[in-house]
């Protein structure tokens, strides 16, 4: 074991140094550095200014960067912002999500969820549960009022005040037990208090016995792609219960993490 441990010590490092200069040259791109002056280009990156020219002429041969015909200097190029689009399109939510919503099974003990606001209603794309009678029984594809459910009220919570009321101008909200709001100036406030908080909690709001928390997974625009839930019995999600401060943490997390996966910043 010893004499392998030594061999990967010392294997040779598999990087590509001309590739790691010329995303070394795009980051310094990206960040508003023209390269207008390239001997003040090459001290800031580090890399040699005979090599510097040659990168930059080769990137914008492949479209990674473009000249900027007034002012000079260099930008990012078409070619780049179209394969970053193309690598986030690929990076379907759902795909994205299950592992972040496995974790969250695995740490709670609760069953998890993804879905998506459609209109007045959410849509779910993926279910992970837990070895329990309480397991949720939701499944992919299932549609629920958004006014009634956590993902929907955090997801509304992020529209624009004109949107939600222009969504739900003369719409009836019906109830789904004693806590629904059923007009809109009272979902109103309910949805300010979800926002402010980060989570949307739910205890017996909309099923007997069955509590929950959701939280929101912004896109790499910043805007809402979807919202992740966990659910489970409506003691864990009582306020004052000792598990909520845990489970609030874990389903952050989870949702910080999606949002990153799908290119959000913060």
């Amino acid at each position: 074991m010893a004499e392998a441990s030594a061999l990967l010590v010392d294997d040779p490092p598999y990087g590509v140094p001309p590739v790691a200069r010329a995303f070394t040259l795009l980051r310094y791109v990206a960040a508003g550095n023209r390269c207008r002056n390239t001997s003040q280009a090459a001290k800031a990156t580090g890399i040699n200014r005979t090599t510097l020219i040659r990168l930059l002429a080769t990137l914008e041969e492949e479209g990674m960067i473009e000249a900027i015909p007034d002012d000079g200097g260099y930008r990012l190029g078409t070619g780049l912002i179209t394969l970053a689009a193309e690598a986030l399109h690929g990076r379907d939510i759902a795909q994205v999500s299950r592992p972040y919503l496995l974790e969250l099974v695995r740490e709670l003990n609760l069953s998890a969820h993804l879905g998506i606001l459609e209109g007045r209603e959410i849509v779910y794309l993926a279910r992970v549960t837990p070895n329990s009678h309480l397991a949720s029984n939701v499944r992919e594809g299932t549609r629920l009022p958004a006014h009634a459910t956590s993902i929907g009220r955090i997801l509304l919570a992020d529209l624009a005040p004109e949107e939600l009321r222009k969504r739900y101008a003369g719409v009836r909200l019906d109830a789904y037990s004693d806590k629904t709001r059923t007009s809109l100036a009272d979902l109103e406030k309910q949805l300010r208090e979800d926002k402010a908080l980060g989570v949307a909690w739910s205890m017996a709001n909309f099923e007997p016995e069955i509590g929950s928390g959701a939280a929101l997974v912004r896109d790499h625009r910043g805007q809402a792609a979807g919202a992740i839930n966990v659910t489970g019995h409506a003691s864990a999600f009582t306020p004052g219960n000792p598990r909520l401060p845990e489970i609030e943490a874990a389903l952050k997390k989870a949702a910080t993490g999606i949002s990153e996966a799908l290119g959000f910043k913060g």
